[in-house]
């Protein structure tokens, strides 16, 4: 079983920069793939992004360039660097955990966390 813990969400103002952490309990965590996960309000959860224990990421189309996932194996940490913010960045970012990277991916991940919201202001 793996448990993650969100945090770091917030208000900001468009431009501006956060950085969520999420938690991860269990001894295996260094061999999952951890991601990233939004939803706005009236709209699907979208892929935001994924680091396997490789290190190696993928990101969604619209936070290339503005984003970064990183992990600390040590910490049993995962964390996603946001800059550059706009207003359509506003969501309930979700915390994501499974061995299988492409599961991650398509939103199909066993283990997630309750959320952390995020409001970008214009």
């Amino acid at each position: 079983q793996v448990q993650l813990v969100e945090s770091g969400g917030g208000l900001v103002q468009a431009g501006g920069s956060l950085r969520l952490s999420c938690a991860a309990s269990g001894r295996t965590f260094s061999s999952y793939a951890m991601g990233w996960f939004r939803q706005a309000p009236g709209k699907e959860r979208d892929f935001v992004a994924v680091i396997r224990w490789t290190g190696s990421t993928s990101y969604g189309d619209s936070v290339k360039g503005r984003f970064t996932i990183s992990r600390d194996n040590a910490k049993n940490m995962v964390y996603l660097q946001m800059n550059s913010l706009k207003p359509e960045d506003t969501a309930v970012y979700y915390c994501a955990a499974d061995p299988r990277s492409d599961y991650v991916i398509k939103g199909a991940s066993d283990f997630w966390g309750q959320g952390t919201q995020v409001t970008v202001s214009s």
